[in-house]
């Protein structure tokens, strides 16, 4: 069953989303080589609560961080460590945020440093395939598998 949000719902969970945006915003100034993993989660979460918000998935289900940090080939939902980012990888970081019960989410992959033509053409293709399902998500289309 489809609900649909009335407009008030739409603007809290534009809020939600909002936080996310901009934390992860944020953290682009520090995607660096060096920069530490758990660096990165502890400033997530001190600026979705300064927001008034809470960090979405931390407790969820267990789950333990602010953010899914994910580097290069590693599979979403990467629970941060305490390794530290190196130049040339690509770090993929999923967030969340809730705002009075409603959730923002998003993720972004980050170039740390210099990368490889290889993944830069990655991240490119990917981001606009991204662009190419947003322009197809309408009324009336569907999903064929």
């Amino acid at each position: 069953m489809v609900y649909t949000r009335s407009e008030r719902e739409i603007d809290m969970i534009s809020q939600s989303c909002q936080i996310v945006a901009d934390t992860l915003y944020m953290l682009s100034d520090y995607i660096i080589p060096g920069a530490s993993l758990i660096d990165l989660d502890k400033k997530a979460e001190e600026y979705i609560i300064s927001c008034g918000a809470r960090p979405a998935f931390k407790g969820y289900l267990g789950f333990p961080s602010t953010l899914c940090i994910s580097i290069d080939d590693a599979v979403v939902h990467g629970i941060p460590h305490e390794g530290i980012l190196e130049e040339g990888q690509i770090v993929g970081i999923d967030c969340g945020a809730e705002l009075n019960g409603y959730y923002g989410d998003h993720a972004i992959t980050f170039p740390v440093g210099n990368i490889a033509e290889e993944k830069r053409q990655l991240m490119k293709i990917t981001k606009e395939s991204l662009y190419k399902g947003i322009d197809q998500a309408i009324p009336g289309n569907h999903i064929v598998i």
